[in-house]
């Protein structure tokens, strides 16, 4: 499967982003998806990830509330709706997917596909 994260652009504190993570092939709905940021100077961060199958989500607790994730298989995309943004969240987020049903899947060596990121810029 092939990803592409878009959406990233600039923004003022407070406002919201959504980022399509769109996918390519005919198998989405059978990976979980996840959305992860890079802040220069950082490590790569887990922020959210939705199950296939049943759509279950999980967040990590810097995002949670203010952060969305969803997926419409029907149009082989996944969506991160950012609501009430920081200058801290100012980062290349990129999206990842791994094959199957995983819950919690917050570590990166567990995706085995990556897209290019999309550079978000809150401004304060």
């Amino acid at each position: 499967v092939q990803l592409q994260a878009s959406g990233g652009g600039l923004v003022q504190a407070g406002g919201s982003l959504r980022l399509p993570c769109a996918a390519s092939g005919r198998t989405f709905s059978r990976y979980t998806v996840g959305w992860f940021r890079q802040s220069p100077g950082k490590e790569r961060a887990f922020l959210a990830s939705v199950a296939m199958s049943d759509g279950v989500t999980y967040y990590e607790d810097s995002v949670k509330g203010r952060f969305t994730i969803s997926r419409d298989n029907a149009k082989n995309t996944v969506y991160l709706q950012m609501n009430s943004l920081k200058p801290e969240d100012t980062a290349n987020y990129s999206c990842a997917a791994v094959y199957g049903r995983w819950t919690t899947p917050r570590r990166q060596e567990q995706y085995d596909y990556w897209g290019q990121g999309t550079l978000v810029t809150v401004s304060s």
